[in-house]
């Protein structure tokens, strides 16, 4: 018996001290993404086109889980929307960036994500949705340090 799932979101958002083209860079420079992505290493296709492959392992040491992902939009130095398409994680994610002026920019992290098991995702999702958000704001914290400071190696 397959149980309902149903969809959750968060978003928040980071001004930041750099320009909108260094600010998405820096964000789809997957490879260096765990340099400010809270517990979590990040590999993938590069260049970054619609069409390639992701993959993030979020968890401390050995404990974690995969979660893998498919760049479905792909609109620098605006938007990349990806597909969550692992066992854990499914649904969908974006990175948005707005000019603020030539200099300073707004970006976005935005998931959509579909909770497994009916009533009881919802819960559990209730109950872990605030350290989920602890992590995604500390990580764009050190988004907007490392964004400013970006350059690509």
């Amino acid at each position: 018996m397959r149980l309902p799932s149903s969809e959750v979101s968060l978003s928040l958002n980071i001004e930041i001290n750099a320009p909108c083209e260094r600010v998405f860079t820096a964000a789809t420079d997957w490879n260096r993404q765990g340099e400010w992505i809270f517990a979590t290493r990040v590999s993938g296709e590069s260049p970054p086109r619609v069409g390639s492959k992701l993959q993030a392992f979020s968890g401390l040491g050995p404990v974690g889980f995969l979660d893998t992902m498919e760049v479905s939009a792909w609109n620098p130095p605006e938007r990349c929307d990806v597909l969550h398409t692992g066992r854990v994680v499914r649904g969908s994610g974006s990175f948005r960036v707005e000019a603020i002026d030539n200099t300073r920019s707004i970006f976005t992290w935005e998931e959509r994500v579909i909770v497994p098991f009916g009533a009881f995702g919802r819960l559990t999702w209730l109950l872990i949705k605030p350290l989920i958000w602890i992590g995604v704001s500390l990580s764009l914290r050190r988004f907007a340090h490392w964004a400013e400071k970006y350059h690509e190696a």
